[in-house]
């Protein structure tokens, strides 16, 4: 993974190009979940999303990232125990399923990345409530994201609201600075230690995307090399936003335009920034 050290502070400027990302971003996830129905493969999913990157005179964060060898797709997309990095393709989704759509977006060289997962039909009581608590998480740890805080007061933040509703947040994967580059410093993990941590301060610029898992917080990677799945074969679910800290608190950048509200994502747009 590339990972720009030191922590690169946001002027206003560049803060409101990485919202117009982040706005973009957030349409190209919404032209994903609209596609997704049982039935319709991933791969469809993906090419809605890029042709909405395409057409905005954006580019993708994702599409040849370096890896063990470059990511081939626009979005990542997993499915049910997928907890991350699905590559998109030919498998259909069917009635039940869970679908984690994450993307990241290039715009005058700043990037924004956000994710959600999504039902596919109706799902079960556990899949639900496994959604809830870890969108729950991701706007807790919003909340805490406010200047004077440290990075460990928004992990221990996640990681005490996940596992008081008796879920688990994975570990080796992690919440990071961007800006422009996807993966910047500080790296914020789903777990931590109050008081522990970098200091937030204006302008700095962050993807908190909490993880979680059932029982067990193991994973695995599979054969394709990307996917990264549940050791015990469990489902997961997995949100991210793109948040600014500001003098007036977080600023969420890859908020959803609310004329664009759509079933799941009224859910994931409780945080609408304007």
């Amino acid at each position: 993974m590339s990972w720009l050290r030191g922590i690169n502070i946001k002027s206003s400027r560049e803060l409101v190009i990485m919202r117009e990302a982040g706005k973009i971003n957030s349409r190209a996830l919404l032209a994903a979940v609209q596609t997704a129905r049982p039935g319709a493969t991933t791969e469809e999913m993906n090419a809605a999303a890029a042709e909405v990157i395409s057409s905005s005179n954006a580019k993708p964060a994702f599409l040849g990232y370096p890896g063990p060898y470059p990511y081939p797709a626009e979005t990542t997309i997993s499915i049910n125990e997928e907890l991350v990095h699905g590559i998109p393709g030919p498998r259909k989704l069917v009635e039940g399923d869970i679908v984690s759509i994450d993307c990241g977006t290039v715009f005058e060289g700043f990037v924004a990345d956000s994710a959600l997962t999504i039902a596919v039909g109706e799902v079960s009581e556990e899949a639900r409530k496994l959604m809830d608590v870890t969108l729950g998480s991701l706007y807790a740890g919003i909340k805490a994201m406010v200047v004077g805080n440290k990075t460990g007061d928004v992990s221990s933040t996640i990681q005490a609201y996940v596992e008081q509703n008796g879920y688990q947040v994975v570990r080796e994967y992690t919440g990071h600075g961007v800006g422009a580059n996807m993966h910047e410093d500080p790296q914020v993990p789903n777990y931590g230690t109050e008081g522990k941590g970098v200091a937030l301060r204006k302008g700095m610029t962050i993807a908190l995307e909490p993880m979680v898992l059932i029982e067990d917080p193991g994973t695995q990677v599979m054969e394709d090399q990307w996917t990264v799945a549940s050791s015990n074969r469990r489902i997961t679910a997995h949100y991210e936003h793109t948040i600014a800290v500001t003098a007036n608190g977080p600023l969420v950048l890859t908020a959803i335009e609310e004329s664009l509200d759509l079933g799941e994502a009224i859910r994931y747009n409780q945080y609408f920034a304007g």
